[in-house]
């Protein structure tokens, strides 16, 4: 029996079906999600692809389904914004998107750029903090955030570095599987550490079989060129260290979880992510039926 009842709207991603938005959008309103992440990165939702008169149709399209964006994705890829030549047009993109979320009807673009390093002097932290504190307060002028997504880091390192921006235009997208299977954070604390950031969440579970280097599945510059990183690497990408799972089949208390963050207020989306690619409609079918037992 559950203890914690919610009144938060429940969310998936689109892309997560596998099919084209139109058919997901569709999709997600049958399967009784309230509003929609979608990827805007490439093919037809990169902001460069969309013409004004696709974007309006594109709304259009999702209020009359009555669904809303939780959120925009616009995870870049790579070592996110870590490497200095490359982060200029990592910059220009990621507002790109941010414009887009807006226009669209949402104000938070979610993202990762990076594990933070533990070494506040190093050149990679320079970076990363210089591209956030841009981003950052170009999402403050248009009333969103560029929320990053937790797991590479513990909460705590993703806190100290969040402090050292000027404003909260960079905040958090929760995600409490990628904790569990891969830095071993609690959650709970997790939530509590990042209450004052906390803007979208992901719902996921998970479970962790043994440690695992953040940097063997999240990359970082310049590690990771050697035989033996990419053994590692493929061990991770075949589940030999942690693995995804079906909602209440992990290792998240969803109750304590649930009530953290009514705790500290959070009133946002619980978004629904669902990586493995078997069946993912039914996965995401059965995620919402879970979700709903908290309701």
């Amino acid at each position: 029996m559950t203890k914690s009842k919610i009144s938060n709207k429940i969310g998936v991603i689109v892309d997560s079906f596998g099919l084209p938005i139109k058919e997901g959008l569709s999709l997600a309103k049958d399967i009784g999600a309230d509003g929609i992440q979608i990827y805007a990165v490439e093919g037809e939702m990169d902001p460069t692809n969309l013409t004004p008169s696709a974007r309006k149709e594109m709304k259009k399209n999702i209020e009359s389904l009555d669904l809303d964006i939780s959120a925009l994705c616009g995870d870049l890829g790579g070592n996110g914004f870590q490497d200095k030549v490359k982060n200029p047009l990592k910059i220009e993109k990621s507002k790109r998107i941010l414009d887009l979320a807006v226009e669209l009807g949402t104000n938070i673009v979610t993202t990762h750029i990076g594990i933070v390093p533990e070494d506040k002097n190093s050149f990679i932290y320079e970076e990363m903090q210089r591209a956030c504190e841009e981003l950052g307060v170009y999402a403050k002028s248009l009333g969103a955030y560029f929320a990053i997504e937790t797991g590479p880091e513990p909460a705590g390192r993703l806190k100290s570095f969040l402090d050292t921006l000027s404003t909260n235009g960079v905040s958090v997208n929760f995600d409490p599987a990628n904790m569990i299977m891969v830095t071993g954070d609690d959650p709970v604390l997790g939530v509590r550490t990042l209450k004052d950031y906390i803007v979208h969440t992901h719902i996921k579970d998970g479970i962790k079989l043994k440690p695992v280097d953040p940097r063997d599945v999240y990359g970082m510059l310049g590690y990771g060129n050697g035989t033996d990183h990419n053994e590692i690497a493929e061990m991770v990408a075949s589940g030999e260290y942690f693995r995804e799972l079906p909602l209440g089949e992990g290792s998240l208390d969803f109750d304590r979880y649930l009530e953290a963050l009514k705790d500290i207020g959070y009133e946002g989306y619980l978004t629904i992510e669902r990586e493995v690619k078997t069946d993912p409609v039914k996965d995401i079918s059965e995620a919402i039926k879970f979700m709903d037992k908290f309701r």
